[in-house]
């Protein structure tokens, strides 16, 4: 069935305008860090429904919507987590790191302790469908999954940042555990784990540099 046009507009701004908002919004954005200390303080349900909500408004292939958030704040399930994904990183700390990552992860003091996992009031996991359930009992692919889910991971990290939360982009590997604890289906596969709240009151990040624009633009050819 062909989907209804409608019209499309947006609320024209002076380039001026427009330039102030774009720098308004890299200024915030240069802000955003990936946090390791979480502290304890609630965050209330509603706000991260809403976060959810922004990160769902995300472009998909063939508007399917490949993806399906997940939020924790049972104290018992984020320790079911915690202990999982411990697990699974001290294995890879262990034996499927190669020399070279291991060297790469060095400057940045992480190990296979993950206390953030029971500490963070919320782990918001997202999974990937990869494909879907038509009424027929058959499977119909989802088309460029991973590329969607993606981008509905970045709105939602960009979402929360700019709602005042912290978050980081945990990826113990595998995750297969996150979809046994979380009972979903066989047909989705865990993409994300994302802590979300507020840093500790002591918070410390590393100091880090992104590479010049120049070095990641270009224009035309």
């Amino acid at each position: 069935m062909a989907y209804v046009p409608v019209p499309y507009a947006l609320p024209r701004r002076t380039e001026a305008e427009m330039l102030e908002a774009a720098a308004g919004l890299l200024a915030r954005m240069r802000t955003r860090r990936s946090c390791r200390a979480f502290s304890d303080e609630p965050v209330p349900r509603e706000l991260i429904e809403c976060l959810v909500a922004a990160a769902h408004t995300s472009p998909s292939g063939a508007n399917r919507q490949p993806w399906q958030f997940v939020a924790v704040d049972d104290l018992a399930i984020k320790h079911e987590i915690r202990v999982a994904a411990e697990a699974e990183e001290r294995e890879s700390y262990a034996r499927r790191m190669p020399p070279a990552w291991l060297a790469a992860l060095e400057p940045l003091g992480t190990d296979a302790h993950k206390p953030f996992l029971d500490v963070a009031p919320w782990l918001v996991i997202i999974f990937q469908r990869t494909w879907e359930y038509a009424d027929s009992g058959e499977r119909t692919p989802n088309y460029y999954p991973v590329e969607s889910v993606g981008l509905a991971a970045g709105m939602f990290l960009t979402a929360c940042h700019l709602a005042g939360l912290a978050t980081l982009t945990h990826t113990p590997s595998p995750m297969k555990f996150l979809r046994e604890i979380l009972r979903r289906p066989e047909n989705e596969k865990p993409y994300l784990l994302i802590p979300v709240g507020y840093p500790a009151r002591d918070c410390m990040v590393p100091q880090i540099d992104k590479k010049p624009l120049r070095d990641v633009l270009q224009w035309n050819r």
